[in-house]
């Protein structure tokens, strides 16, 4: 893996947290909590038909490839980073700012005064989600069946967000907009966790050979 293929990871992962971002922004503005669920997922809509890199699309496919893919992996979780401090940053100094920054202060404190478990579990849940949401979009392409990646894009990203399940990078953008802090920072490093083993655990599951023979 060489020095210019992970300048690309790292730059379209930075790009990929600005639209995570602008998704984070959309949901905590709008009022109606449905709507900014679905208005949302155009960041994963987005990163997707950019082929830009997406930490929790790519982890769970750490399982099916070689060690070095987890390099990639941690490349493109620090480009999302990277890419949703930026946008924090943008946005606070807008007329805006003072309204996100309440929002996600909530949300916030919120998540960081759950339980480790929790965190993990609600980390797991949204990684699974997330696996299926690339997965779809990649099966859809293959079939070329245009609404069936809207559809698997979007339905997927509405239920985590509506279920309250944690992403990681959704939540660096909110830890940006409402202050870091070390408690943030580590509530992000575990739900990070919790997406590699949902998203992991959804791979493995379905790449499991199907065993059963027919009867003639």
């Amino acid at each position: 893996m060489n020095i210019n293929y992970i300048k690309s990871i790292f730059l379209k992962a930075l790009t990929a947290g600005i639209t995570i971002g602008i998704g984070g922004i959309v949901y905590v503005l709008v009022e109606n909590k449905y709507l900014g669920a679905v208005l949302f997922s155009l960041g994963l809509f987005t990163i997707m038909q950019f082929k830009f890199a997406l930490y929790t699309g790519k982890v769970g496919y750490i399982p099916q490839n070689k060690p070095s893919y987890i390099i990639e992996v941690l490349v493109t979780f620090a480009g999302n980073v990277a890419g949703t401090a930026f946008t924090a940053l943008m946005v606070g100094q807008t007329r805006l700012g003072n309204k996100i920054e309440q929002c996600t202060s909530e949300i916030m404190q919120a998540k960081i005064d759950d339980t480790v478990i929790s965190k993990l579990i609600l980390g797991f849940f949204c990684g699974i989600l997330m696996y299926i949401a690339v997965e779809n979009n990649q099966i859809s392409r293959k079939n070329n069946c245009d609404m069936s990646a809207v559809f698997g894009t979007v339905f997927p990203v509405a239920v985590f967000i509506l279920c309250g399940f944690n992403h990681s990078i959704a939540d660096c953008f909110y830890m940006f907009s409402a202050g870091v802090s070390l408690p943030g920072v580590l509530y992000i490093l575990t739900v990070a966790l919790g997406n590699a083993v949902g998203g992991m655990f959804i791979s493995t599951m379905s790449k499991i050979p199907d065993k059963s023979t027919k009867e003639s």
